[in-house]
């Protein structure tokens, strides 16, 4: 459903592409931004009717007249029925085992009935605190679930940063199950396009460049509110891109403010944001896995503003890497235009190569990664890959 479970999929099914594999990928996604990116050869998008996420976590339809018992029963049955036509080798899950209020249950038995398609569960670096994972995991019966339905876990990250089995002390039957790919290296999106013509639009005074990244942007708006506040140090542009789900009033005050300061700049979505950070001499975000990956990727110095609220993952990873001299963390608690404008100025260099501190080979371990569960698939001669974000 998020723009990052979107990107990091689409990336593993590049990586996948462009190995000697060559799947066949068929990425079943939960909104329709999905059909915006650039997909490789061999790979083609179904898009589900879309889910909201409330901030108290609870979900609901986005767009559908309808309750959310229809809207899974609808996207349920979809999912099913795509997958016994498909008839994949490999079944990869994107971090909720069961999917959104279980909808992948009937998948999942049926996939197991058949016995011939190897189940994958991969998961972030970070979910959320313990005792929030622990309750979470036990509400949704994931265990189980993955005992009963997952033959592997693999988890995008390096336990030397953060350990999930430790950390979550997950039981010896999960335990067995996970693999670390390490970090997802995000450099080889670059290959895909242009990096200088959407900075170029922009048509901004010549100068350095501050970014603001609001993920999604259904609750990045206290941020990028406080960065087109901020002010910005006489030789910067700021560009501001807003996420697809940012509240539309808030998106046009925005843009009302950036009309007064000709050195800032407002976007609503870019399939592509890392041509922007390429440019980027500061990068002010949210701490989101995908965006977090970028600016360690690029090795760019980053200000990361966590979510705090209704879990602390985006807390906890950045963190993590703080701790290792990686990026700086700001605790949206203290988030003022004044401590965004004190940061902008300061003269901290560069953060230390992050390739050098961390594993960011799980692009190229994936594919091993794949092959090495055909090699122990049941009934080998399938059509290719699902991939369920």
């Amino acid at each position: 459903m998020g723009l990052g479970h979107m990107r990091r999929n689409i990336l593993i099914a590049h990586a996948l592409a462009n190995s000697p594999l060559k799947p066949i990928v068929l990425l079943i996604a939960g909104a329709r931004r999905a059909t915006a990116y650039r997909l490789p050869p061999g790979t083609d998008c179904l898009t589900l009717p879309a889910l909201r996420k409330e901030p108290d976590g609870h979900y609901r339809s986005r767009r559908l007249d309808v309750t959310l018992r229809q809207l899974i029963d609808l996207r349920a049955r979809t999912i099913r029925a795509a997958l016994q036509s498909f008839e994949p080798d490999l079944f990869l899950v994107d971090n909720v085992a069961r999917g959104a209020v279980r909808e992948l249950d009937p998948a999942l038995e049926d996939l197991r009935l058949r016995g011939r398609t190897r189940c994958v569960l991969g998961l972030r670096d970070v979910l959320d605190d313990p005792a929030a994972v622990d309750r979470d995991w036990t509400k949704a019966s994931n265990v189980e679930a993955i005992e009963s339905f997952y033959d592997e876990v693999w988890v995008y990250g390096d336990p030397a940063v953060y350990d999930l089995v430790k950390e979550y002390s997950l039981c010896a039957a999960v335990a067995e199950r996970v693999r670390y790919t390490g970090y997802l290296d995000q450099r080889p999106r670059l290959e895909l396009y242009a990096t200088n013509g959407a900075l170029g639009r922009l048509r901004l005074p010549p100068g350095r460049l501050a970014l603001c990244l609001a993920g999604g942007g259904q609750d990045g708006g206290v941020l990028a509110e406080a960065f087109a506040r901020a002010e910005l140090p006489p030789d910067f542009n700021g560009v501001i891109i807003t996420g697809p789900f940012m509240d539309r009033d808030l998106q046009e005050r925005l843009r009302s403010l950036a009309e007064e300061r000709p050195r800032l700049r407002v976007i609503e979505f870019v399939p592509e944001p890392m041509q922007f950070q390429i440019h980027a001499d500061r990068i002010v975000s949210m701490g989101g896995y995908n965006t977090t990956c970028e600016a360690l990727s690029l090795g760019k110095r980053t200000l990361i503003v966590p979510r705090v609220r209704p879990r602390t993952e985006q807390l906890i990873r950045a963190s993590s890497f703080r701790d290792l001299g990686l990026l700086e963390v700001l605790h949206p608690d203290h988030l003022t235009p004044g401590a965004l404008s004190r940061w902008l100025a300061s003269n901290g260099g560069p953060p230390p190569a992050a390739r050098g501190r961390i594993d960011f080979r799980g692009l190229e371990r994936l594919p091993g990664f794949v092959a090495d569960a055909l090699a122990s698939s049941r009934e080998p001669e399938g059509k290719g890959v699902g991939v369920a974000g």
